[in-house]
């Protein structure tokens, strides 16, 4: 039985979510995602200004006349939230984490996706996979992903998205729409990112806090790395080290956006006590607008 306590969180969410989805994002879902292919739905006799390629030939030679085959699209299609639950994303320097402000916007993603029709499923990730839930349709459906969310102990601490685009490869046959909801504080996944943005429709989520990219002038601080327990002794009074810290964290993030344009990726960027809706909008546009 779940604590009262993450029951409460889950109905929380699913109300916040819910009323953003309804009220903010209606329609936006529909316009940006379609289906990822056409099934036939009949034919009509050909009319002058169809395309010859659309003939059905088998109907023409029996009936005499020329006949063209009719498609629909598939609007439904399947949603893939690959979600970071390493320990990184327990840090948070305003009222709220990035654990927080990922299962937020994870349930949000997650009812757009039911609200258009589509199955909407959940990989979490550290460095192994932690849990896989295949997608599936319905109200009752996202809840559990938001409990799976919510109610994760990660067995592993450390951040690996090379493992999680593999272990999604493998596992998701067809093509995906595929969320990766992550702080991106990784190296050498190039190959898995690329090998993914192949076979599926690849949307990087970065998730921050603004206080990383700057060090402030605290005096004499131990600083632990939260996935690897490594700890170091730093002087923030001396304006050098500061400034090496915060060109460090500025090259890293240049690298991560260099990679996204090489793979032709639109990222979403996220912070930690700033809101997400906003972010999604200005994406499913620019989405919606390249269609």
């Amino acid at each position: 039985m779940l604590p009262r306590e993450i029951i409460k969180k889950i109905r929380r969410i699913q109300i916040h979510t819910t009323h953003i989805v309804d009220e903010l994002l209606a329609g936006q879902w529909d316009s940006a995602f379609r289906g990822s292919g056409v099934e036939f739905e009949e034919v009509r006799p050909y009319q002058f200004g169809d395309d010859v390629r659309t003939i059905d030939w088998n109907v023409t030679a029996r009936t005499g006349h020329p006949f063209v085959k009719l498609f629909r699209e598939e609007r439904e299609m399947a949603v893939m939230l690959l979600v970071d639950q390493s320990a990184s994303q327990g840090i948070g320097s305003h009222w709220q984490t990035k654990r927080e402000q990922v299962a937020e916007l994870s349930a949000t993603l997650a009812f757009s996706a039911i609200k258009g029709n589509d199955r909407v499923g959940l990989t979490l990730f550290t460095d192994g996979v932690e849990k896989f839930v295949p997608p599936r349709k319905g109200a009752r459906h996202v809840l559990r992903l938001i409990r799976e969310l919510l109610y994760c102990d990660p067995v592993g601490a450390g951040t690996s998205l090379s493992k999680a685009l593999d272990h999604l490869n493998r596992t998701m046959s067809r093509r995906t729409v595929v969320f990766v909801i992550s702080d991106f504080q990784d190296a050498g996944y190039e190959r898995a990112l690329k090998a993914a943005r192949g076979k599926h429709d690849i949307i990087p989520v970065v998730v921050a806090d603004r206080r990383e990219l700057t060090m402030p002038n605290v005096g004499l601080v131990r600083l632990r790395d939260a996935e690897t327990g490594q700890t170091v002794t730093l002087d923030t009074f001396s304006r050098a080290n500061r400034r090496a810290y915060e060109q460090q964290a500025r090259r890293c993030m240049e690298q991560r956006d260099a990679l996204f344009r090489r793979l032709s990726l639109d990222p979403i960027h996220v912070y930690t006590g700033e809101d997400f809706v906003e972010p999604l909008r200005r994406f499913f546009h620019r989405r919606e607008n390249r269609r």
